[in-house]
Formats: C-alpha cells, structure tokens, sequence
C-alpha cells in the first residue's frame, strides 16, 4: 500500500489540471441518470448476502455474468483469502477521498431542504433567462437543427455531427499545452 504522500504526490499534477468534462443531454431524462448513478455510489463493494462460504484459506461468492444467459447467469466464485481482499481493497477510497454519498447537495443530512432549495433557485432563474433573451437589441435569424425523434424514448435527439458514408470518425481534438 502506498504511503499517503506518495499518493499526494502521483495526484498532484491531476490537480493543477485543467478538466473539461462533456455530458449530453440523458434521452430519458435527469431522473434516470440519478436512478443510474446511484446503484453505483451508495453501495459497498460486495453485501453480506453474496458471501457464500470462507473455508480455509478461501472465499466463495456470487456473482453475476451478465454476457450469460438463463440459469447460467448467477455464478460463484471461490479465491484465495489474500486475492479476494486485494480486489475488495480496490473499491476503499484513498485517504482525503469522499464518498458521493456523503456530502454535497445531496447528503443525507440536508437532502430534501437541498433538493427544494436548488428546486426554487432553478424555477426563479427559467423565466429571467428567457426575458433577457426576448429584450435583447437584435432579434438574431435562428436556423434550427433538424429534429430526429428517439424511436425507443420518442424524445428529440440533437445532433452532434454527421459522418458521410467512408468517412473516417475522428478523436475530439486534443489541445496543445505549453509544455510540449
């Protein structure tokens, strides 16, 4: 296990970074995304009920394989004790890490005040954008995209960019820094 200040050290060059984090628009909507994420942040790497058995110097667990069909889908597997804890110790947070789960607007000590609160302040700032807008000196010409409709959700879909048949898809561009 690597000491706290060599962790520090590896990460410090990520924090002077400068992220740029793209996110579409989710075609089902912000709930499903919430529903999405947090089977993922508010649970432990594995639950007692998935622990079958530790019989010497092993463990046997369930799991499931999703790429299997049917009856075959639910497996066990049994590790060595020491290698079943190195994959579990993967899943513990360094030290200075939070969980989601624990803090930020949707913590369990605040979540529905948060939540409410966050509410009003959207709901407030909606029709101030609108009218600022609309008051603008110009009305510029608004050439609207063509709308493709989602033939699973029936919601629009916005497109990103066309490829013509043979044409390459290319890598976002990566911007030079002052260093290179």
């Amino acid at each position: 296990m690597a000491h706290p200040s060599t962790f520090a050290r590896w990460t410090a060059p990520l924090r002077r970074s400068e992220w740029v984090v793209y996110a579409k628009r989710p075609f089902a909507g912000p709930a499903a995304v919430l529903a999405y994420l947090s089977r993922y942040t508010h649970r432990v790497a594995i639950t007692n009920s998935r622990l079958v058995s530790m019989q010497g110097n092993s463990v046997t667990f369930r799991w499931k394989d999703y790429r299997a069909k049917g009856r075959t889908h639910h497996k066990t597997m049994t590790l060595d004790a020491g290698e079943f804890m190195r994959r579990f110790l993967l899943h513990v947070l360094p030290h200075g890490f939070h969980r989601i789960r624990h803090y930020g607007l949707l913590a369990n000590s605040h979540r529905k005040k948060d939540i409410a609160q966050a509410r009003r302040l959207l709901a407030d700032a909606a029709p101030r954008e609108r009218t600022q807008q609309s008051e603008s000196a110009e009305p510029a010409e608004s050439v609207q995209p063509p709308t493709f409709v989602c033939r699973h959700c029936g919601r629009p879909m916005t497109v990103i960019e066309i490829f013509l048949r043979g044409q390459s898809i290319r890598a976002p561009p990566v911007h030079a820094t002052a260093d290179a």
